[in-house]
C-alpha cells in the first residue's frame, strides 16, 4: 500500500470510534465534531480530499472543499448526501451494502417478535415483579401464525428479511420499484395495494424523495386493524402524524420501530402507546458489523486514492463514469 498520510480526509460529525482511529492511522484526518468546516482555515479546506461520514453532506459543505474526490458514507442508507450535486462536481460517492444486510435483517425479525408476541412488556412484568405478586403475563392477542408479511423494499436488506420471514412459514408479498425476475414472491406495482393484501408491512426501503412519508393514512388504513407495521429504513418513509393516529385509534393493530422521522427526537405521543416497539436505531449496531461498515469505508477511500475503483460506490456514481483523479 502506498502511503497515504499526506491525504486529508474530512470527518464532520461522530464515526464509529474503531473506524475513526484506523483513519487516523492510514490518512490525515481532520476531525470537526460540529460539522462546521467553515470554522477551517481556507488552506486547511483546500487540502481535504476526501470525506468519511455518518450523517449529511450537503451541498454547501462540498462546494466548502474545492479539491473533494469522494465521500465515503459510513451505512447503506446514503440520502443525507446530496448525490446530485456531487456527480455534477464529479466527486465519487460510495455505501457499506452487504456488510450489515445480515445484522439488519436478524434485527427486524426481532423487532417483529417483540411486537407481536409483546416480549418488552412481557419481561417487564417479570422484572416488576409482578409475575410473582399477579401470576402469568396475559396471553397475548397477536402471534406470528397465519400472517402474511408484505416487504416495502426488496433490496439486499428485503431479501434477507424474506428468506429468514420463510423460515417462519410466512408466506411473502412485495413492492418494489420494479418487480424482481429472481423471486417467486406476489409483486404488487403500489404500496396501497400490497398493504390490502398483506397484515404485516415491513418496510425496508430507502430514504429520499421518492419514498418520503410513503406509508401514509392510506396504506395504513389498507393494513386494517390487524396491521402490524416494523420500520428499519428510513424514518421518513413513514407519515409518523398519521402512524400515531392509526395506533391511537385502532387503524393498525401495533408498529415496531427503529428509525423515527426526526432522530434522536421520538414525538411523545408515540412513546406513551403501548402497542409500540421502540428501538434507537441499533438495526447494524454490533460491534462486528459497525467494523466491517468501516472496514468497507477505508477500503473505499484506499482504493481511490491508490487510484483503484472503489469497492461499493453508489449507482450514480458508476451510471456518471466517475474515475479516480490522476494527480
Amino acid at each position: 500500500m502506498s502511503d497515504l498520510s499526506s491525504v486529508t480526509i474530512l470527518v464532520p460529525g461522530k464515526l464509529n470510534p474503531d473506524t475513526l482511529d484506523t483513519l487516523k492511522k492510514t490518512f490525515d484526518v481532520e476531525h470537526v465534531l460540529d460539522r462546521d468546516v467553515s470554522k477551517l482555515s481556507q488552506e486547511r479546506r483546500n487540502s481535504v480530499r476526501g470525506i468519511a461520514m455518518m450523517g449529511a453532506v450537503p451541498a454547501d459543505m462540498m462546494d466548502a472543499l474545492p479539491n473533494l474526490e469522494i465521500i465515503a458514507n459510513f451505512g447503506v442508507g446514503y440520502d443525507g448526501v446530496d448525490v446530485k450535486h456531487a456527480t455534477s462536481k464529479g466527486v465519487m460517492v460510495t455505501n457499506t451494502p452487504d456488510v450489515l444486510t445480515d445484522e439488519v435483517a436478524d434485527t427486524t425479525l426481532a423487532i417483529l417478535l417483540m411486537t407481536v408476541r409483546e416480549l418488552y412488556a412481557a419481561e417487564k412484568h417479570l422484572r416488576e415483579g409482578r409475575w410473582e405478586s399477579e401470576g402469568n403475563y396475559p396471553l397475548t392477542p397477536m402471534t406470528l401464525r397465519g400472517r402474511t408479511a408484505g416487504i416495502m423494499g426488496l433490496g439486499r436488506i428485503g431479501l434477507a428479511i424474506a428468506r429468514r420471514l420463510e423460515a417462519f412459514g410466512l408466506p411473502i408479498e412485495y413492492h418494489n420499484r420494479s418487480e424482481r425476475t429472481d423471486v417467486t414472491y406476489r409483486y404488487h406495482p403500489s404500496l396501497e395495494s400490497l398493504a390490502s393484501s398483506v397484515d404485516t408491512l415491513i418496510i425496508a426501503a430507502p430514504g429520499g424523495a421518492a419514498t418520503e412519508r410513503a406509508v401514509d393514512a392510506k396504506v395504513l388504513k389498507a393494513l386494517g386493524p390487524d396491521g402490524v407495521v416494523v420500520n428499519i429504513g428510513r424514518g421518513t418513509t413513514i407519515d409518523e402524524p398519521a402512524l400515531i393516529e392509526a395506533l391511537e385509534n385502532g387503524t393498525i393493530r401495533a408498529a415496531g420501530l427503529d428509525v423515527f422521522e426526526n432522530e434522536p427526537h421520538v414525538p411523545a405521543r408515540l412513546i406513551a402507546l403501548q402497542n409500540t416497539v421502540l428501538l434507537p436505531h441499533v438495526g447494524s449496531a454490533s460491534r462486528h458489523t459497525r467494523g466491517a461498515m468501516g472496514d468497507l469505508v477505508i477500503r473505499n477511500l484506499t482504493n481511490w486514492f491508490q487510484g483503484q475503483t472503489p469497492v461499493s460506490p453508489v449507482a450514480e456514481s458508476v451510471k456518471a463514469g466517475i474515475l479516480p483523479r490522476r494527480n
